[in-house]
């Protein structure tokens, strides 16, 4: 269950990243609910993965799901360049998170 927690937190961080660019645009009352809702979630639900797994390792996988998210997010979305160098990279950090679930 504790995998399942930390993804679902993984994919509720990339909520609070969105909503921190639209706090940036907008600054309308709805951003910094999507801003807040997101990252209470998401610290919850890690809370939540860290009684069965280790800190570390779910840290590490959490902030991984985070930073793939939030950069395909942006590129998708907000325009951000697709170079190959930065997908590239993409690949490299979901290598090393599935190295840590298959090593766990």
């Amino acid at each position: 269950m504790g995998w399942i927690f930390l993804v679902i937190a993984g994919i509720f961080e990339v909520v609070g990243v969105m909503g921190m660019n639209l706090v940036n645009k907008f600054g309308n009352v709805k951003s910094y609910m999507i801003l807040i809702i997101g990252l209470i979630l998401s610290f919850g639900s890690l809370a939540l993965a860290m009684e069965s797994l280790p800190l570390g390792l779910s840290y590490a996988i959490w902030t991984g799901i985070g930073t793939i998210g939030g950069t395909i997010i942006g590129m998708l979305f907000y325009d951000e360049p697709k170079e190959w160098k930065r997908i590239s990279f993409i690949g490299i950090i979901l290598a090393a998170v599935i190295g840590l679930k298959l090593t766990s």
